[in-house]
């Protein structure tokens, strides 16, 4: 039977996504030996640039113990001419058992998968999926409220080209919340919409009513300009600032999975608010990692 992966959360159960936040929780108050992974090769290839996945994952990775090797796109002989699966077979011949990887190709974790004798991580493909990213807000969410099931959380901006927004619908509706998308029409299509997940045009208009608002980075390099012509007129209709900062419930959080655009998603004055969680959203990263990594190797635990 092929090793368990992780490629998106519709891989998980709502108990898998429980099990491995409780974990992550746990992790954070007393961190583990490390031993989890102790003798456990993993490879990082990331075919895309990332400061906070890449880094998380490798701190993560030496955490539980890891043999961690990092493989640049340059070092890797897919450029010439070795197919994806050639790649799989020698990484596992060598001893390798777990593959974390960010591409810019929606799908290719899913072929690495195929042909790979061990765990594939997906951290990034395309636009599709970003499932370790959905699980440390899923952890950021439950860390603030004790809970997800009954949340109003609305993700804002670029939802048709983010694989984080299409993970984190898949984790948030696992676990009960409700979820509003909040777009222009170019960036948020109305067959978006489906069971528990609602489509808004006017933001000021939901932010009385939302826990915690998600911003999303509008991303100029998969952007043309027919889609978003405007950046100030996205920012003037789109971005949180002070007066719309001042509409939401005094418990509500703002979460950014970063990088952020200062000026077009948000302005200065979100970072200086009492609900910015940007900061705890990275810490958690790591041991989200951790979680993941010792769930797929070693299973649960009592």
């Amino acid at each position: 039977m092929p090793e368990r992966s992780l490629l998106d959360l519709d891989d998980l159960s709502s108990d898998d996504i429980i099990y491995i936040l409780d974990r992550a929780t746990r992790f954070h108050v007393a961190p583990p030996e490390r031993n989890l992974l102790r003798d456990i090769c993993v490879v990082n290839l990331f075919f895309e640039a990332s400061t906070r996945t890449f880094t998380s994952f490798a701190i993560a990775e030496q955490r539980v113990g890891a043999d961690i090797v990092a493989l640049p796109p340059g070092s890797s002989s897919l450029g010439k001419g070795e197919t994806i699966a050639d790649t799989a077979i020698t990484l596992a011949a060598m001893g390798v058992r777990v593959i974390v990887t960010r591409h810019p190709e929606s799908g290719f974790p899913y072929r690495l998968a195929e042909s790979f004798d061990g765990h594939v991580i997906n951290a990034g493909d395309g636009r599709h999926a970003h499932p370790t990213q959905a699980l440390l807000d899923l952890l950021t969410l439950a860390t603030e409220f004790g809970r997800v099931a009954g949340l109003k959380v609305a993700l804002v901006g670029d939802i048709l080209h983010s694989r984080v927004a299409r993970s984190n619908v898949i984790g948030l509706r696992r676990l009960g919340a409700e979820v509003i998308l909040v777009g222009p029409q170019t960036l948020l299509p109305d067959a978006m919409a489906r069971e528990g997940v609602r489509i808004e045009r006017d933001l000021d208009a939901i932010l009385p009513e939302v826990d915690a608002l998600m911003l999303l980075r509008i991303q100029r390099e998969r952007i043309a300009s027919a889609v978003l012509p405007s950046l100030d007129d996205y920012a003037r209709n789109y971005r949180l600032d002070a007066p719309r900062l001042a509409k939401l419930q005094p418990h509500a959080i703002v979460m950014h999975p970063g990088p952020y655009n200062r000026g077009i998603e948000l302005t200065e004055e979100v970072f200086a608010s009492s609900g910015w969680r940007y900061v705890q959203q990275v810490s958690h990263g790591v041991y989200v990692r951790m979680a993941v990594l010792d769930f797929l190797v070693n299973g649960r635990s009592a």
